[in-house]
């Protein structure tokens, strides 16, 4: 898919987050809710004996910052962005459906391998809302990290998208910048381990991948190297 050269790239991501977008929003909204439903079932109830994930040099080397909350929060307002910049209805739906087996793959790892992060002693010094986070979102369902692989598979299609549009660098950096600071958010506050991040940006990175090459024609050429792209920077 090339931008049309008579047409300049604000005009053309205009166009898209204007089409379908009450229902953008309210299936984006549904589809988190939806997925957070199977999280928290497995998360209460695991079907099996939970292992703890093994710590890395790396873990040892990040301190705990409960500052990084915000970006890690921030995750729930970038899965927006890509499903709002789906062209026309077609394209909503085939996202829409690879993101969803992203997340049912996800959850069958949660349900088959139950893991958890080890137990470790945080202050967040009365930082706003980590008391509740922690509260909320337990210890378990570490292994792939959701977070992350959510967010490199969003991080995948705005690149692809921003270059089809002719988007400046700039942009583009922006968005990887963003994958990134959510990525490191999930060890910064202790919500997972490397190994977490690691198989979850593989999962993620995968279904990206897989979702770019095959969609359908009409949805226009197909552009793969957006996963390799963001990779490789890094």
């Amino acid at each position: 898919m090339h931008p049309n050269p008579r047409q300049p790239w604000t005009h053309e991501l205009g166009q898209r987050l204007r089409v379908h977008q009450p229902l953008k929003i309210v299936g984006t909204t549904v589809w988190i809710w939806i997925f957070f439903v199977g999280y928290f079932h497995l998360l209460r109830n695991p079907m099996r004996p939970v292992m703890e994930m093994p710590l890395t040099v790396i873990d040892a080397w990040i301190p705990f910052q409960p500052v990084w909350l915000i970006p890690y929060l921030s995750l729930w307002v970038y899965v927006g962005i890509a499903p709002g910049l789906q062209r026309n209805f077609r394209e909503l739906v085939v996202y829409g459906l690879w993101s969803g087996a992203l997340c049912l793959a996800g959850l069958a790892f949660f349900a088959l391998w139950p893991t958890r992060i080890p137990l470790q002693p945080m202050d967040a010094g009365g930082f706003p809302g980590f008391a509740l986070l922690r509260g909320i979102d337990a210890a378990g369902n570490a292994c792939p990290s959701m977070h992350v692989a959510i967010a490199i598979f969003t991080a995948c299609w705005i690149e692809h998208i921003f270059k089809s549009a002719g988007a400046p660098l700039l942009l583009r950096a922006v968005n990887i910048a963003w994958f990134l600071a959510i990525t490191y958010s999930t060890l910064a506050t202790g919500q997972h381990v490397v190994l977490d991040a690691v198989s979850g940006a593989l999962l993620g990175g995968v279904f990206a991948w897989a979702s770019l090459r095959w969609r359908p024609s009409s949805m226009g050429a197909v552009e793969p190297g957006a996963v390799v792209a963001i990779i490789d920077r890094h």
